[in-house]
């Protein structure tokens, strides 16, 4: 497994926060020199459905949760230092049960 950047230099930064279901989840996007981008965010305790357009790396940088991709029934536990992958055209639950649960957010298509 690789490990989880802790620094993204020679990016450019969108100052305005991506803030969703009335702030419990907020990212920034980076956009990255070679033309890819990510998100760096955080999600308060809750739960909480995307959808996705772009196939995404969701790598757990702080805290833990909890997640049901869709078209699963069963949820599984990610804490720092582990990842899951969703597909494009699809979506996720995600559970924060207590804390703060910090992302980065890769989007691969």
């Amino acid at each position: 497994m690789t490990a989880i950047a802790t620094q993204f230099n020679g990016v450019s930064v969108v100052t305005k926060a991506n803030v969703y279901f009335d702030g419990n989840v907020v990212s920034h996007t980076l956009l990255l020199p070679e033309g890819g981008r990510k998100t760096l965010g955080l999600i308060r305790p809750g739960t909480f459905h995307f959808n996705t357009d772009a196939a995404e790396l969701m790598e757990i940088v702080d805290g833990s949760c909890r997640v049901t991709l869709d078209g699963t029934s069963e949820p599984r536990v990610y804490a720092a230092g582990s990842s899951f992958r969703v597909p494009a055209k699809s979506g996720f639950a995600i559970l924060v049960e207590s804390g703060l649960c910090q992302y980065i957010c890769s989007f691969l298509d």
